[in-house]
C-alpha cells in the first residue's frame, strides 16, 4: 500500500502510536472474571453500554483491552485473554487450529469527511478512484477547487482490510495519513479540513462529530448499501464458561436491540 505527501504526494505514513486500553467494569461483589480483547472500531460502536448491561445481568466483571483487530485474536492465541472480538474474517490457519468465529453482527463501513465537505453522495467508482490516487480534487466529484486529503486506519486493522478486500477490489491504497486504531480516524478527520476516510458506521454515529457519504446514492443505514462488515467472536475451542455467557448475552433480545439501537444488523445464530 501506498502514502504521500498531502502536498506532493510523495510517499508517507504518519503512525499514530495510541497504546491499547485496558478498562474494568466495576461490579460489586463479582467473583467470575472475563478477560476481553476488543477491536477499537467495535468497542467504540457500542461503547461501555453492552459490557455494562452484561455485568448487571450476569456478575461476570469484565477486564477489557482495546486494540486492532488482529492484536485482539493474537492476546487470545498467546493465553491474555478468554475472547476477542474482530472485524475481519478468521484465518483459516486459526481454524485449523481450533479457534472458532461466531458472528454476532453486520456493520456499515462508512465513508466520513470533514463536516466543511459539501459533497453528500458518491459513486463506488469515484470512491475507488479517490483512495487508488486518480481522483485527487473534490471538484472531480462534484465538490469545490479543494484537495482530497486521504485519511486510512492502519493496516492491521479490520475496517482497512476489509474496505480494500470490499470497495477497492484489491486494488493499491494511496493515503496521505495513516492512524494505528480505526477509531482514530475519526479524530485525525476532525483535524483536516477536505479529509476523507472510513469507519465502522456504529463508531461514526458514537462520535457524531465527522459526516457520512451515501454511496450510490444509500445511505449506510439503508438497505442496499454497498459495504458491510462482519463482527465475529473467537474463542478458543467451543465458547465455554464466562465467554459463551456473554456471546449468549450479545445474541440475547436485549443485546440485539443494543446492535440494532446502534445502526447495526444483528446476526441470529
Amino acid at each position: 500500500m501506498t502514502g504521500r505527501f498531502i502536498s506532493s504526494r510523495m510517499t508517507l505514513a504518519i503512525a499514530v502510536l495510541i497504546t491499547g486500553a485496558i478498562l474494568t467494569c466495576s461490579t460489586t461483589g463479582a467473583e467470575e472474571m472475563l478477560k476481553y480483547s476488543c477491536s477499537a472500531q467495535i468497542y467504540e460502536a457500542f461503547g461501555q453500554e453492552r459490557l455494562d448491561a452484561f455485568n448487571k445481568e450476569t456478575g461476570v466483571k469484565v477486564e477489557l483491552y482495546v486494540s486492532t483487530s488482529g492484536s485482539a485474536v493474537y492476546r487470545l492465541m498467546n493465553g491474555f485473554s478468554d475472547i476477542a472480538s474482530t472485524a475481519r474474517p478468521l484465518y483459516y490457519r486459526h481454524k485449523e487450529s481450533g479457534y472458532v468465529e461466531t458472528p454476532f453482527a453486520r456493520d456499515p463501513i462508512a465513508v466520513i469527511t470533514h463536516e466543511s465537505c459539501t459533497v453528500k453522495d458518491i459513486t463506488d467508482e469515484q470512491l475507488q478512484k479517490i483512495f487508488s490516487g486518480e481522483i485527487k480534487n473534490w471538484k472531480d466529484v462534484g465538490g469545490p477547487d479543494q484537495p482530497i486529503i486521504v485519511i486510512v486506519p492502519g493496516k492491521d486493522t479490520g475496517s482497512y482490510k476489509n474496505f480494500e478486500r470490499l470497495a477497492m477490489d484489491r486494488k493499491e491504497i494511496v493515503y496521505d495519513l495513516m492512524t494505528n486504531k480505526s477509531t482514530m480516524a475519526i479524530e485525525t478527520v476532525k483535524q483536516f479540513p477536505w479529509s476523507i476516510s472510513f469507519i465502522s458506521y456504529g463508531a461514526a454515529v458514537t462520535k457524531a462529530v465527522t459526516k457520512t457519504l451515501k454511496v450510490n446514492g444509500v445511505d449506510p443505514k439503508d438497505k442496499g448499501y454497498p459495504y458491510y462488515q462482519t463482527f465475529s467472536f473467537v474463542t478458543k475451542g467451543a465458547p465455554a464458561g464466562s465467554a459463551k455467557k456473554f456471546i449468549d448475552f450479545a445474541l440475547s433480545d436485549k443485546g440485539k436491540q443494543i446492535m440494532t439501537d446502534k445502526g447495526m444488523v444483528p446476526i441470529h445464530n
